[in-house]
């Protein structure tokens, strides 16, 4: 048959280890042979952002600037062993958080629902999403060891040279610095896409924050919400029957236990990466989770919630078969796919991504699944265990 054909390139971003080997799976089985597949390719592998010094993370951010779509594989964030393991010349940070400064934009991580996989919340009636501020905290912060007694200040020099300082502590013994901001351009631009994305999907919206504790920083956020609500998207709300709250965060992890799911929950930039994550555990796997980044200026970024699978991965170079789960990725490639085919006007693009995303969840829901499904799996149909490829060749005949 006639191959789809595209007109804008998608920007992809590979990643590492085990889920650059399922990206190229993927690309091989379900889609090469379909699609006139166009990309802008960016190597965001651990060894091409050393060789880069990680001008190729920043430059696969401007490119989804000019482009409008990416997709990315799951990538490496450095520790004191991976300096090591991949001789780094230095701990290179975050390319998500890189990305994500760059575009200024919120990450929506909901998850993938399929029959004969319960929720281990069990009154979780409804998907969460969770919405995640993708703006600076700690992504973005400076950081510095203390090895000797000394004083730690906060200083603010202001254009006209005027100082302000804060002792942060006084150190008599070793220990750890770190220095995070955000910028009042980047909540506002937040909270209205929580706010737009409730009013889009008629659910209700909770923003969770510390400001009980965190008397400026997150006290900032709660205000920024609030004004928003009330000036811009009250009656909007009020219209659709649905409604915004706000809540400590501590309080609000007991909540959302409870609840019966269907909403959207509004977290800063750390909290909302810990509580995707342990939303995608409680649904089944962290491979089990969309997530896309889309920024003030309606560019869209779609990736793999979880990591690189590095456990599998060694296995995979000792010649072990594995069986890692590719869902997350195969969503990320069909939502990218999609969003390119609705904003090029090519239904044929965007009704052969929600195909593959049908045949991906039947796939399931018929018992052929990756080893960290087969526990999970209430089906009447016996479970069978596959590796990912062979997951993605079955996907392929119901494709």
């Amino acid at each position: 048959m006639s191959k789809i054909q595209m007109k804008t390139p998608l920007v992809e971003m590979d990643g590492d280890e085990m889920t650059r080997i399922l990206w190229q799976q993927i690309k091989d089985e379900l889609l090469l042979p379909y699609i006139d597949l166009k990309t802008e390719y960016y190597d965001l592998g651990l060894p091409n952002r050393e060789a880069t010094r990680d001008q190729v993370t920043v430059d696969s951010a401007n490119a989804t600037k000019k482009y409008g779509v990416a997709v990315k594989c799951a990538t490496i964030t450095p520790n004191a062993q991976r300096m090591e393991e991949y001789h780094l010349s230095r701990m290179w940070k975050s390319p998500n958080g890189t990305i994500r400064a760059i575009l200024d934009g919120t990450v929506f991580r909901t998850p993938i629902i399929v029959k004969g996989i319960e929720p281990l919340v069990r009154n979780w009636e409804r998907p969460i999403t969770i919405a995640r501020h993708a703006f600076g905290d700690i992504y973005s912060a400076t950081e510095f060891r203390v090895t000797c007694p000394g004083k730690a200040e906060l200083v603010f020099t202001a254009e006209d040279g005027t100082e302000t300082r804060q002792t942060i502590r006084e150190f008599t013994e070793p220990g750890v610095l770190q220095g995070q901001f955000n910028l009042d351009r980047s909540i506002a631009s937040f909270a209205h896409a929580c706010f737009r994305f409730a009013v889009g999907s008629k659910q209700h919206l909770l923003f969770c924050a510390k400001d009980t504790i965190s008397k400026q920083y997150d006290q900032q956020f709660k205000n920024i919400f609030d004004e928003l609500f009330e000036s811009t998207y009250r009656t909007e709300f009020e219209k659709l029957g649905i409604s915004y709250r706000y809540m400590l965060i501590d309080s609000a992890v007991a909540r959302v236990i409870q609840s019966k799911g269907g909403f959207i929950w509004a977290c800063k930039n750390y909290d909302g990466d810990v509580m995707s994550d342990m939303l995608s555990a409680a649904v089944g796997s962290l491979a089990m989770m969309t997530s896309v980044l889309v920024s003030p200026d309606g560019n869209y970024e779609f990736e793999a919630a979880h990591g690189t699978v590095t456990d599998l991965y060694y296995a995979y170079q000792r010649g072990e078969q594995v069986s890692a789960n590719p869902m997350a990725t195969l969503f990320a490639w069909a939502g990218a796919l999609a969003k390119r085919g609705e904003l090029d006007d090519l239904p044929e693009l965007t009704a052969f991504a929600e195909k593959l995303k049908k045949a991906a969840i039947d796939t399931i829901e018929s018992g052929v699944m990756t080893g960290d499904l087969v526990s999970l799996w209430s089906g009447e149909i016996p479970a069978r265990k596959v590796t990912g490829l062979e997951f993605l060749q079955a996907v392929r005949t119901r494709l």
